[in-house]
């Protein structure tokens, strides 16, 4: 048979006949299986009998309700179960949140009365109050000392379930939560008087949940700690008013000017109703408001039964009205100044003080009038915005000082902090600078073209008048004998000379200083002008006598007796002083004068008409005035001989009123130049475009160096010089 081939008839498979229906024989006993759990013997498993016939299927005892009953019991038991892991969490949860708010809770312990930010009382010369910075407290008021219906008012309009809580109300919160819900909006808080002094004692205002929990755990701690009488007294004395009062007292003297034991009831429920919104119903700025809040509060205050509705009825007919608080108007300029300079007399303050200042504030009052009356008439005419003025004594004392003329529209202190070119007004430094090298008031310069390097300082009317005396171009202020006198002396010895009398700002070395391009504040420029006033001697200008804690406790500062270094010498002083009184009898400052008083000064008009200037001085006081528009746009030609003295006059007349007449140092009134005064008046007229601080080309000038001036023929205050004579500011 040949390899491969397969045998014929194939493989047969074995056969198990009659086995396959055996299989179904076979079973696996239960007691044939082998146990490896334990050593026990297996349970056998019940063996099914038959049920007797016609009886059915057997069923366990209870049927199908036992099984139901079983299984409710089952559930019961796994709700239990799980209700009380819940709420063992929740209580761990509830304890954690308790630890972790308590641990980011300021030390209560050591602040159960935390110190108020410190409060800065300002007062006068005379003692009277002129502001109070930082947050006004008032002393601290118990309960038995003030009216029943002062603390009723707050319970009835705050917290009317005050003595029942225990520092949380959940009525008022679920109320609260209600009204909110009908209204949409957040119309009203659950909040008690105990959160909100814990919230005003220890707490920030800002609106968070971590801030609300520690304001309830706070409030649930007060309530340990303190009684309800205390705690309804800490917070009389705590609670904000608005308009930087703090405390029942401190509003009360604010906006009623009295103490909290005189309030009456209509007040009593003004006050309470300025804890909702200070800010806004605060009385002395919106008193419509403050009244119809305080309306509320009396009703309130009959449906608790804690007045009748009789008292609330006349309460209501006899509205509360505000008084005009200390410091209102232009003294905040002073006020801010005060507080600009505490912190290089005393560091930083930590206490209440008080500051004694030199402000008389009968003249604060003349100038804020002066300034603002005349600016009312006459600024629309002129175009002019804004205004300053300073007054100070020679030696420095200032006694009044207006920033602008509405702090409540702007609170830039323009007296101390506005830099503007002084114009003319700083021409007397280059005098004085001329005076030190030889010159004298008598001394001849030319008032003809100049040209210094390609700039032409001119005279307004492009004429010149020859051959001038010093008194005569001060007076009349013509620009191109200051040039000359500039350039003879050195702009850095005018710089210097400046500085010495007390300028501070930065001065450019240049030629055009002698026309008063560089900018200075009218504080430093009035400052500068003192040593005129006083004989030679320097004058810092300051505002603060003594800084002492409330109470007068502790003195923190004195001024003490500087020494005074005498910066012009007696001769500079007389001839400086005839020269610039001859400013007020024949010069650009005619207008002004007091009567009975030797008086002197200068006037200053910068570039475009943009500022208008004028010092003045007698022996009582040093004031300037300055005049313009805050962005630096020009006026409409106003001088400084022209607005500025008006408001420079109505003020120096009513601050000497009554006091005995001084002569100014070494003045000769009258002296040097008759000739001058039979002129009419000069006109104060801005630097020229020219200017080479400016950056201008100038102009070609028409030259009459020989031209003399003429009698003024009749010509009135602005006649003949008003065409012919650039003065120069």
């Amino acid at each position: 048979m040949a390899w491969g081939q397969k045998k014929r008839g194939g493989r047969k498979e074995p056969v198990f006949s009659g086995f396959a229906a055996s299989l179904s024989e076979l079973r696996i006993n239960p007691l044939d299986r082998i146990t490896i759990a334990d050593d026990k013997p297996a349970r056998r498993a019940p063996r099914k009998t038959a049920a007797p016939s016609g009886d059915g299927p057997r069923r366990p005892p209870g049927g199908r309700k036992g099984r139901a009953k079983k299984r409710t019991r089952a559930s019961l038991s796994r709700l239990v179960y799980w209700g009380a892991v819940l709420a063992l969490w929740a209580v761990i949860a509830v304890v954690g949140l308790l630890i972790y708010i308590g641990a980011h809770l300021p030390p209560i312990q050591s602040l159960e009365i935390p110190k108020r930010p410190p409060t800065i009382q300002i007062v006068a010369a005379d003692g009277s109050v002129l502001a109070t910075r930082g947050e006004m407290a008032g002393s601290n008021v118990s309960l038995k000392d003030v009216p029943a219906y002062l603390p009723n008012a707050f319970i009835a309009i705050e917290d009317r379930r005050f003595y029942s809580h225990y520092g949380v109300d959940p009525i008022g919160i679920l109320r609260a939560a209600i009204a909110n819900v009908l209204h949409r909006s957040v119309s009203q808080g659950g909040s008690t008087l105990t959160q909100q002094l814990a919230k005003n004692l220890f707490l920030t205002q800002e609106r968070t949940l971590e801030r609300k929990l520690q304001e309830v755990e706070l409030a649930l701690w007060l309530e340990r700690k303190h009684s309800k009488a205390q705690i309804l007294e800490l917070y009389l004395n705590r609670v904000y008013f608005g308009s930087g009062a703090y405390g029942v007292e401190a509003a009360a003297q604010k906006y009623f000017g009295k103490p909290a034991k005189n309030v009456t009831l209509a007040e009593a429920a003004m006050l309470a109703g300025l804890v909702k919104s200070p800010s806004r119903l605060a009385p002395d700025r919106n008193p419509e408001g403050a009244e119809a809040r305080a309306k509320i509060v009396l009703a309130a205050m009959a449906d608790a039964h804690l007045i009748t509705a009789q008292q609330a009825r006349a309460a209501a007919t006899r509205p509360s009205y505000a008084v005009k608080p200390a410091g209102a108007g232009t003294i905040n300029y002073v006020a801010d100044w005060v507080g600009e300079v505490l912190d290089d007399l005393v560091g930083q303050v930590d206490q209440n003080i008080v500051v004694e200042t030199t402000i008389d504030p009968k003249l604060q009052s003349a100038a804020e009038t002066a300034l603002i009356d005349e600016l009312a008439a006459k600024s629309v005419k002129f175009n002019v915005s804004q205004g300053a003025l300073v007054a100070m004594t020679p030696d420095g004392a200032v006694r009044a000082l207006v920033g602008g003329r509405n702090y409540a529209d702007s609170q830039f202190n323009r007296a101390t902090m506005a830099k503007r070119q002084p114009g003319s007004a700083f021409k007397p430094f280059v005098y004085l600078a001329a005076i030190e090298a030889g010159l004298t008031p008598e001394t001849v310069r030319q008032d003809a073209p100049l040209d210094v390097k390609g700039w032409r300082p001119e005279n307004y009317s492009h004429e010149y008048f020859g051959a001038v005396t010093l008194t005569r171009a001060l007076a009349m202020s013509l620009n191109t004998v200051a040039v000359r006198l500039g350039l003879e002396v050195g702009a850095a010895k005018v710089v210097r000379t400046a500085h010495r009398l007390g300028i501070a700002s930065k001065l450019e070395p240049n030629a055009s200083i002698a026309l008063g391009t560089s900018e200075v504040s009218p504080l430093e420029l009035v400052g500068a002008y003192a040593p005129f006033a006083n004989g030679g001697y320097a004058a810092s200008p300051h505002v603060v006598e003594r800084i002492r804690t409330v109470g007068g406790n502790k003195l923190l500062y004195a001024r003490g007796k500087e020494s005074t270094d005498r910066v012009i010498d007696p001769r500079g002083v007389a001839m400086m002083n005839t020269m610039m009184e001859q400013t007020l009898i024949s010069g650009t400052a005619r207008k002004a004068g007091v009567p009975g008083w030797t008086a002197a000064g200068k006037t200053g008009t910068s570039q475009d008409f943009r500022d208008a200037w004028f010092i003045g001085y007698t022996a009582r006081l040093v004031t300037g005035v300055w005049l313009g528009n805050d962005d630096n746009t020009p006026t409409r030609k106003a001088t400084g001989g022209g607005l500025p003295v008006e408001v420079w006059t109505r003020f120096m007349r009513a601050a000497h009123q009554g006091a005995r007449p001084e002569p100014i140092p070494g003045a000769q009134r009258g002296g040097f130049l008759p000739e001058v005064a039979q002129f009419g008046q000069p006109v104060d007229v801005p630097v020229p475009a020219s200017s080479p601080a400016l950056g201008r080309q100038p102009q070609p000038a028409r030259t009459n160096a020989n031209a003399r001036p003429e009698p003024a023929s009749g010509l009135g205050l602005d006649g003949w010089l008003t065409d012919r004579l650039f003065g120069g500011r």
